[in-house]
């Protein structure tokens, strides 16, 4: 979204909260809707970010693209094998 594609929002808060927005806008030299931002941007980087990965992951479940984790064991353990094999081998 660019600077010039807004949409207002309106939230009730606790008074504590944007007064702590207020302090941190403050010592900024910053106005509240710019501390706002920040806030909503670090916390959709972040958690909000894990948040929306796990939902797709979920719904790559529901629509069937997952892959038994038996079967990833199964071939993690063969591949394993191949490997020592392969070192048993060269070691004679």
């Amino acid at each position: 979204m660019t600077q010039t594609e807004k949409t207002q929002v309106s939230l009730q808060l606790p008074r504590q909260l944007v007064a702590d927005f207020d302090r941190i806008a403050a010592a900024l030299d910053r106005d509240r809707a710019w501390v706002f931002q920040t806030a909503l941007a670090h916390y959709l980087a972040g958690e909000g970010a894990e948040i929306l990965q796990d939902a797709e992951g979920i719904a790559e479940f529901d629509r069937g693209e997952s892959v038994d984790l038996d079967e990833v064991i199964a071939k993690a353990r063969r591949l394993v094998e191949e490997a020592e094999d392969r070192r048993r081998r060269r070691a004679g």
